[in-house]
């Protein structure tokens, strides 16, 4: 299946939105399913950091352990699951636009699934072709509605 990839502006600097957006422990700022998040380093995170993201799926609290697999500051981030039925795999591109006030930036969502894991895979991306877009909106708001 292809990923989910969506792609939005957001009229701040590409370093303000990468501060925010690849912060794992600002995403229950903007993810509305993530509870916390937990690691043993500040960010920003460098390649290799693990850190697990507690998600509020189905009603259930769900750990899914992840590490950074790529920061290029300020313009591209991914981190990937190894474990698990479901393992997400996210990155976040940013580019500047209007001269580098704003920024485009796109996300793309993958999942592999692996024994119990498989059948769920379609749900998992129904279910996140229909939350991820407002968890986006709150980064934008977020972003666009806090101090320059």
């Amino acid at each position: 299946m292809d990923p989910i990839v969506t792609t939005l502006d957001i009229a701040r600097p590409p370093d303000e939105v990468y501060a925010v957006a690849t912060d794992p422990t600002r995403f229950a700022q903007w993810q509305s399913d993530v509870i916390r998040v937990e690691t043993d380093q500040p960010a920003p995170l460098p390649v290799g950091a693990r850190f697990t993201t507690i998600r509020r799926i189905g009603g259930v609290e769900r750990a899914i352990a992840q590490q950074v697999a790529e920061a290029t500051r300020p313009y591209r981030w991914a981190a990937r699951s190894q474990s698990g039925p479901i393992r997400p795999s996210a990155t976040i591109a940013i580019e500047p636009i209007d001269g580098g006030a704003g920024s485009r930036v796109t996300f793309t969502l993958d999942y592999v699934g692996h024994g119990i894991g498989v059948p769920l895979l379609p749900l998992v991306r129904r279910l996140t072709r229909r939350g991820a877009p407002a968890s986006y909106r709150r980064l934008k708001q977020l972003l666009e509605s806090g101090p320059g």
